[in-house]
């Protein structure tokens, strides 16, 4: 019987709880003991609405550090934790709330009122809201319950986390993340990134997203170390709260905007030693200008939400630009051939698999996907990579047509289905095209109905309806048709080349 994902990770001496867990920009102080304290009430509500361990509990809820202590209060009660994006509208709320089943749905208090009706249709026994300043009824419910908790002990391969994640084509599929995936990880990569109880994390990530919550947070339980919790990336809230800070996490769009503020500096960074990179490509001259700005050479690594990280560069080590380094200890990383499956030696490009203790369990009631995503005990990435002769790993593309925008992923085939249906519209084709922000911006290309092109404007206020803001096109181009070769499909690759250039200065 494992301790599972909290009596693992928790520091649990007595020094360890009078340190600080969570700081706030504006001074809020939370400390080790504290956060042991509050999400045993936490944990007392959950179980008290019905939460019975193995129950999903899905959460919606801006970020703050109630809703990371629901995050723990979720492992305490055995229970699996299912983050969804604040962006997601109704309609999206909707499938997933249908597919996972959940025992609770936690909320935004302003949105309850839309969502309980929602929630109830799709099965949901109980509906608790959380505010981003400790409002709500869930916060309230606890107040009066005791603050020591029995955590629930969980097997290794009890769940503790589904991700919904989805390629480009079909339903979203909830990745079922285990009580050792999520240790294992979480004490490699502390180890390989050398965190200590005295670093500061400056944490200015989304905690829906398996960087900022189990990257993030995982690693940060795992060393005893702080984390410097901003509601959001902002540059120049950042850059005010950088000295106080040992690390930073983010994603290449926030480096990006950091490197267009004229008060980034070498003295301003003076107390940090690692600045880490992930969740979507980092363009060289992002890397190149950062080090000559700052003087630090960001890290990049390598993962997905099926299986947490995969790969790092060293944080004692060259650091190679453009590679996400070599496989973690204990990560088996293997390029093959996409069509035999057959393993390919160093240099040759083929697709990335992956086997590790890190790699998820399967997807949410999708068993028959096993013998399309797993070659012998190695999952199928859909990206493609080198192996270098050192072992380092480069990303050359991906097998799939996955848009990653910001460090989110999107998916087309979802946005095409909601153009296709809108007035006007024959056709549609979305693809990602590189973007100097953002890495890749969505990008869609539209066949009119003859004579009845709808206005810009008209696709998109349609589609603002009906998908998160992560996922509107960038830009639309209306076309006479679409590239298809000689089966009849769309040729995704000629449309990105031929619009490689969009959003060039």
């Amino acid at each position: 019987m494992s301790a599972g994902v909290f009596s693992a990770l928790f520091p649990a001496t007595a020094g360890a709880l009078e340190r600080a867990f969570l700081r706030t920009s504006d001074g809020r102080v939370l400390r080790y003991g504290e956060a042991r304290a509050q999400s045993a009430r936490l944990a007392h509500a959950l179980v008290a609405c019905g939460v019975r361990p193995g129950d999903r509990v899905a959460v919606q809820v801006e970020k703050s550090p109630e809703a990371v202590l629901l995050y723990l209060a979720t492992l305490r009660a055995g229970a699996v934790y299912l983050p969804l994006n604040t962006a997601y509208t109704a309609a999206e709320l909707e499938y997933f709330l249908a597919d996972a089943e959940p025992a609770l749905f936690v909320c935004a208090p302003e949105r309850e009122g839309g969502l309980e009706p929602l929630a109830r249709r799709a099965g949901v026994r109980a509906v608790l809201t959380l505010g981003p300043a400790g409002s709500g009824s869930l916060i309230a419910r606890s107040a009066s319950c005791p603050d020591h908790f029995e955590t629930v002990a969980r097997q290794d391969g009890d769940l503790a986390a589904i991700l919904y994640t989805s390629g480009t084509t079909g339903r979203s599929k909830g990745a079922m993340l285990t009580q050792s995936n999520l240790v294992s990880n979480a004490r490699t990569l502390a180890a390989l990134w050398e965190f200590t109880a005295q670093d500061v994390l400056l944490h200015a990530l989304p905690i829906f997203h398996i960087h900022g919550l189990f990257v993030a947070i995982n690693v940060t339980l795992a060393a005893g170390s702080s984390i410097l919790l901003l509601p959001r990336f902002d540059a120049g809230q950042v850059l005010r709260h950088l000295p106080d800070a040992s690390v930073m996490m983010g994603v290449p769009t926030y480096y990006v905007r950091l490197l267009r503020e004229p008060g980034l500096a070498r003295a301003l960074l003076a107390h940090c030693r690692l600045f880490i990179s992930g969740s979507a490509p980092l363009l060289i001259e992002t890397h190149r200008e950062w080090t000559d700005r700052t003087g630090h050479t960001l890290l990049e690594r390598y993962g997905m939400s099926e299986t947490g990280m995969n790969t790092s560069n060293p944080c004692t080590g060259e650091r190679v630009p453009e590679s996400v380094g070599p496989p973690l200890p204990g990560v088996a990383v293997r390029i093959t051939d996409a069509a035999s499956g057959a393993p390919l030696p160093p240099g040759e490009v083929g697709m990335i698999e992956v086997r590790g203790p890190n790699v998820f369990a399967g997807y949410w009631r999708r068993p028959e996907r096993e013998r399309e995503d797993f070659h012998d005990g190695f999952f199928i990435t859909g990206d493609l990579g080198r192996l270098d002769a050192r072992g380092y790993l480069f990303i050359v593309g991906r097998a799939k047509d996955l848009v990653i925008s910001g460090g989110y992923n999107v998916y087309p085939k979802e946005i095409e289905a909601e153009i296709d249906a809108l007035a006007g519209v024959l056709e549609s084709a979305v693809i990602g095209v590189p973007h100097p922000d953002f890495g890749e911006a969505v990008t869609a290309v539209i066949v009119p109905v003859a004579a009845a092109r709808p206005a810009d404007e008209q696709v998109l206020a349609a589609l603002r309806l009906r998908l998160a803001a992560y996922k509107l096109p960038k830009r639309l181009i209306f076309v006479d048709e679409l590239p298809r070769n000689s089966m009849g499909k769309v040729q995704k690759k000629l449309l990105r080349e031929r619009y490689a250039g969009l959003f060039r200065p």
